[in-house]
């Protein structure tokens, strides 16, 4: 299907406000909080702001907002203080290299995936790339100086296969960043299809999937890992946690003008209002979790060794389904301080375009 050009003007804007679905009743999935979550989320906020102090307020403002440490606390509960705190601070950069990938040019993501990527393969100092065609801002110089530092910790007991599959699914979501911002340079939107794949790679769940390994300090075999139920496991729940936040999310992005989004693009290729787009999505989401369950019981026997990491990984993807789920209203990132209310009526008011938070 050839992309059509997008403005927020082709889009229906005589809704004021919206339903959400009942993500959190459909999901009956046990929510466990690590016991020394809130002292290592502050301390891991904390080293993000000390180390970007350029800043602007109102970005520091929403970066205690955020909550990335406690959404780490809900989905790696079991984890060792010492890895939750890296893993702590890699969610606190990954929600970080989103906000100051959104808007940018094509030449400065690449500049943006070279200073990140130089740091976790080159780890003790950066080393240029030749073919790239762009000089190294500022911002993206600083981005690498933060990937060296919480990689150099976590690859000092993260397991070979993990380093790897971590580092692969990084070069992916570099690769889908970029793609998405030359879709924005040329203003223009892909179909259904082709978003579904872009997304689930810009989401960056897939380093996260790698972290659950490190979080449990497993390394899964590749035949493991290779193995197509384990790959539909890790599909499913990418897809309720990028789908969801395609919901959860809708709100403040349009108010910016921003297009990467399953509602927009149901709105502007298939003809759906914006209450029957949030209820697809929201369908999508119910069946993910439904696809989740009927995949796990299918799971191969490999040995009590090998079962047994496989049984505790797929327990981090649960954790991240139903953390990920009642962690979007406790952050003001998408309902701002009204989180709690929102979760309880799932009535969202429109906010007029032009006026969303930078975050």
């Amino acid at each position: 299907m050839i992309p059509q050009i997008l403005s927020t003007r082709d889009i229906p804007a005589t809704a004021r406000h919206f339903i959400l679905p009942d993500l959190i009743s459909h999901c009956n999935f046990p929510l466990v909080y690590h016991p020394h979550g809130d002292a290592v989320a502050a301390q891991s906020v904390r080293w993000l702001d000390n180390n970007c102090p350029d800043l602007k307020e109102n970005r520091r403002q929403a970066l205690y907002g955020l909550r990335a440490g406690e959404l780490t606390a809900f989905c790696y509960n079991t984890a060792p203080d010492e890895r939750l705190r890296v893993v702590s601070d890699f969610m606190n950069y990954l929600f970080h290299l989103d906000n100051i990938s959104d808007g940018m040019m094509t030449s400065d993501t690449e500049a943006l995936s070279d200073a990140v990527m130089n740091a976790l393969w080159f780890t003790e100092s950066y080393r240029p790339t030749q073919n790239l065609k762009c000089m190294q801002s500022e911002g993206a110089l600083n981005a690498g100086k933060l990937a060296r530092d919480f990689w150099g910790r976590c690859i000092r007991n993260a397991g070979p296969g993990c380093q790897a599959r971590f580092k692969e699914y990084f070069e992916l979501f570099f690769e889908a960043v970029h793609t998405q911002a030359k879709a924005r340079d040329a203003g223009v939107i892909p179909d259904l299809e082709s978003y579904i794949d872009i997304r689930r790679d810009t989401s960056g769940c897939k380093p996260c999937w790698a972290l659950i390994e490190y979080a449990l300090d497993i390394d899964l075999p590749d035949f493991v890992v290779e193995d197509p139920i384990i790959m539909a496991i890790n599909r499913s729940a990418n897809d309720l946690v990028t789908w969801s936040n395609d919901i959860f999310s809708y709100n403040v992005e349009q108010s910016r003008s921003d297009t990467h989004n399953m509602i927009a693009i149901l709105m502007k290729h298939h003809g759906y209002t914006l209450q029957s787009a949030v209820d697809h999505v929201g369908d999508l989401c119910h069946q993910t979790i439904v696809d989740f369950d009927a995949s796990r019981i299918k799971i191969p026997c490999w040995g009590a060794e090998v079962d047994d990491m496989v049984q505790r990984y797929v327990q981090g993807l649960q954790n991240w389904i139903v953390g990920s789920l009642h962690w979007s209203f406790q952050t003001t990132r998408y309902f701002g301080t009204k989180g709690q209310e929102v979760k309880q009526h799932r009535c969202v008011e429109l906010i007029p375009v032009g006026t969303g938070n930078e975050w």
